[in-house]
């Protein structure tokens, strides 16, 4: 191959964008582009390279062994030019790009929604993107940088930092709700209540534990009503409707106010922190270490030390 020419540089970050997105439309949405103009980088790239770098049919694209081949060698060199921009120091250097996370529910609502204005602040050039998802989710897959999960539900194949201490799961209801249906004294009192049916992520019914360790129990808990979502969960045991099972953290505020009770607390079972995960070659995004040590230190925990400290 002759030396690279300056319009190389550019038409290599376009195919990497489509082998990220898999897609030459998602791709031309991420970089502003047309769906043409994409194709025409791609042809070019290929001719200039002499080889079928993509298979493109109309309802995907796939790498080639060569294309493939050179991603992944590709990969880590545009994680070294991000690490040499982020490590200048400049106002703002290092911050620009984008940021793409994944999260589930009630990580949005308790993690992302209270840090996002410091983020700004601190990030005002980067281009953020948030997708709510409590579906299991593959992010190097899908095209993001980072996701948020419970700490054992994290991939092994990642680096994991957490976002919170320990969590408690509880029982809670409404002082109206009690006042009618009695309050609980042991988890096999719940069998006589009205509770509130959560789903997983995956659509599977969810057995509300409690205890921890050895005397650990899992129980189906009796209700009419199936909820997947916390907000929603949450008014409806407001409203008196049933006892619902939840992080203790999630209704911190309800607790405040009067409008929820936690329930046999001697009985709240240990969870796992919240974790941001993500792949090696995203170790140095600087903002997004930036967004991570900002819920780290609104959660009471230290922030991490920057790349060059080591």
């Amino acid at each position: 191959m002759h030396l690279m020419e300056r319009g190389d540089l550019a038409d290599l970050q376009i195919f990497m964008i489509v082998v990220r997105c898999n897609s030459f439309k998602l791709a031309a949405i991420e970089l502003g582009l047309s769906t043409s103009a994409i194709s025409h980088a791609i042809r070019r790239l290929e001719t200039r390279l002499s080889a079928r770098l993509l298979n493109r049919t109309s309802r995907a694209v796939a790498t080639t062994a060569m294309g493939q081949e050179l991603a992944d060698k590709l990969g880590g060199g545009f994680e070294i030019i991000n690490a040499a921009v982020a490590s200048l120091n400049a106002p703002g250097s290092g911050k620009f790009g984008e940021l793409r996370l994944n999260v589930f529910a009630d990580a949005a609502h308790q993690l992302i929604a209270p840090a996002l204005a410091e983020f700004h602040r601190l990030c005002p050039e980067v281009k953020f993107t948030l997708v709510v998802d409590d579906r299991p989710v593959d992010i190097i897959a899908e095209g993001f940088d980072a996701g948020v999960r419970y700490g054992h539900l994290v991939p092994e194949d990642m680096i994991a930092v957490p976002l919170t201490g320990s969590q408690r799961w509880v029982a809670a209801a409404s002082p109206h709700y009690l006042e009618r249906q009695g309050v609980p004294k042991h988890p096999n009192d719940l069998k006589q209540h009205h509770c509130l049916q959560l789903l997983l992520g995956s659509n599977a019914p969810f057995k509300w534990e409690f205890g921890s360790d050895e005397s650990a129990t899992h129980m189906s808990v009796p209700g009419l009503i199936t909820i997947k979502d916390t907000q929603t969960t949450i008014e409806a045991a407001k409203a008196g409707i049933g006892i619902a099972y939840l992080l203790e953290s999630r209704i911190h505020q309800e607790v405040l106010s009067g409008d929820l009770v936690v329930l046999l607390e001697e009985h709240a079972s240990p969870g796992e922190p919240f974790h941001m995960y993500y792949s090696d070659r995203r170790h140095g995004h600087p903002a997004l270490r930036e967004l991570i040590n900002i819920i780290r230190l609104q959660n009471g925990l230290s922030a991490l030390p920057r790349l060059n400290e080591g």
